[in-house]
């Protein structure tokens, strides 16, 4: 079983080892779970049969069973052994690997030096209890680590692509990219492509969270592990099993916590010093009472009385619930966020998304859609149907975003647009075309100045996104357009200042006045514009080496990609099946609802608070059955029960961030 890296994949068929940091960082934790099931428990449970004979054989004094008799600590080795030997194996080759001070070794030690004060029966015990704990730990690890692996990997097993006409049954490894596949109603989609089918809803929830289906049109771009919602659909594939989305995803959760947060690395520096430093302190309770009673002729010591509390101390000294509960509490944590589509790339993001307060948006795309519509129309023609015509029409041929916007607005209207004659496109200012002989421009104020075409100078002062249209060489009216803010944007600004998040700041290329005009809707109070990306890096850089300061960038992934990587905490928007999200990036948002960051804050916080109270409260526990195991107030079946108990409930808490409501 794996204690420090909860995310690999048990081979429960045959036994295995795996270390964690330790002594020396090499403290093993997976051992005796080599098979399933009954099987794990075929020798603790024939160690507990002969301990509960031999105690009972004890009481009655028969079969020879005697303080004397020899019979009775061979009875005892016997019982001891099944459960004993495995663990006695362990930390033999510990010790030959340079690691001393692990579990194995001081069980071995505790359990000898029961048996040295001829305490048989509580060696036995220790051992045994100890065996059967550890076993449940194991299996409670493992069923946690399966179902955090179940949930991430909503993979499909079989893919039925098209070959000659025929559909055939494959494994998604055999398909090429080109190859066309079918994907049937409720069937999760195998492989990434595009979609050759007419319009279709899949359901996304597996990969972002989003409980609503989302409508997907041909050519539009279908990822692994969605769920076809209502019809059967054809994919051209584009990716291989291998490649897709969802298994670069898969991979960046599942070597997520080789970046260790400071919490874990604390604990491997806390583990090589505790330990040894306890080994000697059990030394102290058994040597410091010799010395005292050597000078002090009237304190009474007794060699084996002081022995047992030492071996107590050794015993309850196991730092099991601490190597286990905080890799696999920042486990969980990241488990948690996948659900909720928010990919962290380590623990030590999760914990420094904690640290944040100050959040700085990029605009378009990320507190936007990014998609244009218009807003508002002046014309100066008699009849302002004509010039939306007209300027339709020059603008039909283009592909830009705002020419798009014009002719959708346009069609929505009813109004008919005719097919221009000739139609030329100026690179960055507009288009020229002609309409039924007639001259239309439409594109920028930049444009009909270089036609010395004269316009109203209240619009040079207009902030707004503006498309101006000029008929015949005349100055005929424009259109405003604007970027439609995402639903839940102004929802995000609210609940991060309830988080405690006051400095929010927007962060745009677009006009200052344009920009302002969003942190107003927004409510943003500090907002930027006209910004380079190196200007946007410049900011970003200069607020997160601000002491005191830690600053959560959130931008598209694409062109943020500098700013994204200067940020104490770099968040990708929308960056499903997106390189350059997955790289700059700290954090991957799966959907456009900039409100996950909420969630991954909340998300953050939680695993924070757990692993906190982890390790508080087992080094609290242990520190008090310590003190009582040296007062000789705690017997070595106390200190065992304990030493296991505290894992388990480490454990359990930690599965409460997958439990818990986001």
């Amino acid at each position: 079983m794996e204690h420090c890296n909860c995310n690999d994949t048990h081979n429960n068929e045959s036994r295995h080892s795996k270390h964690c940091a330790c002594g020396d960082g090499k403290h093993s934790h997976g051992h005796r779970h080599g098979h399933e099931g009954a099987r794990r428990f075929v020798a603790p449970c024939l160690s507990f049969v002969m301990l509960i004979a031999g105690i009972i054989l004890d009481h009655f004094g028969i079969m020879g069973f005697t303080p004397d008799s020899i019979i009775r600590p061979i009875w005892y080795i016997a019982a001891f052994l099944p459960t004993g030997l495995p663990v006695i194996r362990e930390a033999i080759e510990g010790i030959a690997s340079r690691d001393y001070f692990n579990e194995f070794t001081l069980m071995t030690i505790a359990c000898i030096g029961a048996f040295c004060i001829r305490e048989y029966p509580e060696a036995v015990g220790v051992m045994l209890f100890y065996s059967i704990g550890e076993t449940l730990q194991d299996m409670a690890v493992d069923r946690a680590t399966r179902n955090i692996s179940r949930l991430l990997d909503v993979r499909g097993e079989h893919a039925t692509v098209i070959r000659n006409g025929e559909p055939v049954r494959v494994k998604p490894e055999e398909v090429m990219p080109g190859e066309v596949i079918e994907v049937y109603p409720g069937e999760r989609v195998p492989l990434d492509g595009t979609l050759e089918s007419e319009e279709a809803a899949f359901d996304t929830s597996a990969l972002t969270g989003e409980s609503v289906p989302r409508d997907i049109s041909r050519g539009e771009e279908v990822l692994a592990g969605m769920i076809s919602s209502g019809k059967r659909v054809r994919i051209n594939v584009t990716r291989r099993y291998a490649d897709s989305a969802l298994s670069r995803i898969l991979d960046l959760v599942n070597n997520a916590q080789e970046k260790k947060a400071p919490a874990e690395l604390f604990m491997r520096r806390f583990a090589r010093v505790y330990t040894p430093v306890v080994i000697v302190l059990a030394l102290l309770v058994i040597a410091v009472p010799a010395i005292v009673a050597t000078v002090n002729p009237s304190f009474h010591y007794t060699f084996s009385e002081w022995l047992y509390r030492a071996l107590v101390f050794l015993v309850i000294s196991c730092p099991c619930a601490l190597v286990i509960s905080v890799p696999l509490g920042y486990f969980a944590g990241i488990g948690a966020a996948s659900r909720k589509g928010i990919l962290f790339k380590g623990g030590n993001y999760l914990e420094a998304i904690t640290r944040v307060n100050t959040v700085a948006f990029d605009k378009t795309g990320t507190l936007t859609t990014g998609r244009f519509s218009v807003i508002d129309v002046k014309s100066v023609l008699p009849d302002r149907r004509e010039m939306l015509s007209l300027l339709a029409a020059a603008e039909s041929g283009s592909s830009h975003p705002l020419a798009k916007a014009v002719v959708e607005y346009v069609t929505s209207l009813g109004i008919a647009i005719p097919v221009p004659d000739k139609m030329k496109e100026i690179a960055g200012n507009g288009t020229h075309a002609t309409v039924s002989g007639t001259e239309v421009m439409a594109g920028s104020l930049r444009m009909l100045r270089s036609a010395d075409i004269s316009y109203p100078e209240e619009l040079t002062c207009n902030g707004a996104t503006i498309i101006a249209c000029a008929v015949d060489g005349k100055y005929a009216g424009y259109v405003t357009l604007a970027d439609t803010i995402k639903e839940d944007a102004p929802m995000t600004v609210e609940h991060l200042h309830k988080l405690g998040i006051d400095d929010v700041v927007m962060l745009s290329g677009d006009k200052k006045e344009t920009v302002d005009d969003y942190a107003r809707r927004l409510g943003i109070k500090e907002a930027h514009g006209e910004l380079l990306p190196e200007d946007k890096a410049e900011y970003v850089g200069h607020i997160s080496s601000t002491p005191g300061k830690s600053i959560a960038f959130v931008g598209d992934g694409m062109n943020d990609a500098p700013v994204l990587a200067i940020s104490n905490i770099g968040v990708a928007m929308g960056g499903l099946g997106s390189d350059a999200a997955i790289e700059s990036a700290d954090v991957v948002i799966q959907t456009d609802q900039p409100s996950r960051l909420i969630t991954a804050i909340k998300i953050g916080r939680t695993t924070h608070s757990i692993v906190m109270e982890n390790i508080i409260g087992a080094i609290a526990i242990k520190a008090i059955i310590l003190i009582l195991g040296a007062a000789g107030y705690a017997s070595l079946w106390a200190a065992v029960f304990a030493d296991v108990g505290v894992a388990l409930l480490a454990v359990l808490n930690s599965m409460r961030i997958l439990w818990k409501r986001y």
